[in-house]
């Protein structure tokens, strides 16, 4: 499983790369803040969600703290899709939320 760090993903954002984030943490998590430009699918959607991802897209994932964005990594990278997780989730954010 590829991972990426908080202060890599913020680093790439400050440059003004456009990235494909998906926070999988439940909506009322997400209304606390969230990586700017990410969208939601929470963990137990994204069997149902994946089929509107592109194959041929990068994704980072994230949720609190690692743990389901490693489980919604693992799962979307088994059905063919290009992820990564970010290592340590929102609690690690030290970037601008939304």
């Amino acid at each position: 499983m590829k991972e990426i760090t908080p202060a890599e993903v913020e680093k790439l954002l400050d440059e003004g790369k456009s990235l494909n984030i998906i926070d999988v943490r439940e909506t009322e998590e997400v209304e606390e803040g969230k990586i700017p430009g990410a969208i939601n699918i929470p963990l137990g959607l994204v069997e149902y969600c994946k089929q509107d991802l592109d194959k041929s897209k990068e994704y980072i994932i994230v949720c609190l703290s690692g743990g389901r964005s490693g489980r919604a990594t693992e799962y979307l990278q088994s059905q063919g899709y290009n992820v990564t997780n970010m290592t340590g989730g929102m609690l690690a954010w030290e970037g601008k939320t939304e």
